[in-house]
């Protein structure tokens, strides 16, 4: 049973880019602890109604909640700030991996959260990761390598809400089944886009999108 408080609602969100709707009048609740994945064809919008509820995309209606927060300009910076969000194609950000992974914990807003070298190694641990990596360059990593960093990253920052967006696409199966049990078995909010029928599997509700909208199926 998960807590009443939502995590996320979108009300009546219309969601559109450059003139084009991607979404019509969407309503969403994703609770404290669910696991929610979101299906549909390549190029329907998956990927930008996941940035749209960090504010990488302004609602043309409706409004989104976050954290008990509407999404405002007032707003996005905390909202940012309290969510985990791992793109499909991480974005490392440095030249050497340690660096890369402790990035977030140099800004002000993260400062106070800086893991210990117990937290970072057992992370790097469940993903798969050796603590060798860490002294490595983020160029010289595979695809699979830079996607579990990215995962990693998101993880110590200890956020309750995570938005991961394919986050299993690089991966061989071994790692995915890593990542799906160290993250979809644990206590953190997902909302999710996946195709990968293991992760949808794990998850607690799937929705699909169809016309321009969710449908939960």
């Amino acid at each position: 049973m998960f807590l009443s408080e939502k995590m996320i609602t979108l009300d009546n969100t219309t969601i559109q880019i450059f003139g084009k709707k991607l979404f019509d009048s969407v309503d969403l609740s994703v609770y404290p602890g669910e696991k929610v994945v979101i299906t549909g064809p390549s190029g329907c919008g998956k990927s930008s109604l996941l940035r749209s509820i960090l504010g990488g995309i302004p609602l043309a209606a409706g409004t989104i909640t976050v954290h008990g927060l509407e999404l405002c300009a007032r707003n996005v910076g905390k909202i940012r700030a309290q969510t985990s969000y791992v793109a499909q194609e991480p974005l490392l950000g440095m030249e050497i991996v340690r660096d890369a992974l402790l990035l977030p914990f140099t800004y002000t807003t993260h400062k106070k959260k800086r893991p210990s070298e117990k937290t970072v190694q057992a992370t790097l641990t469940s993903l798969g990761l050796s603590v060798d990596v860490l002294c490595k360059t983020c160029k010289k990593l595979s695809g699979g390598e830079k996607q579990r960093l990215s995962i990693a990253r998101a993880l110590l920052l200890g956020n309750k809400l995570f938005l991961a967006d394919e986050i299993t696409s690089a991966l061989d199966q071994d790692n995915k089944i890593r990542v799906v049990e160290t993250i979809l078995q644990s206590e953190l909010t997902i909302l999710s886009v996946s195709h990968d029928s293991e992760w949808i599997e794990a998850c607690d509700r799937m929705m699909r999108i169809v016309d321009q909208t969710l449908v939960e199926l």
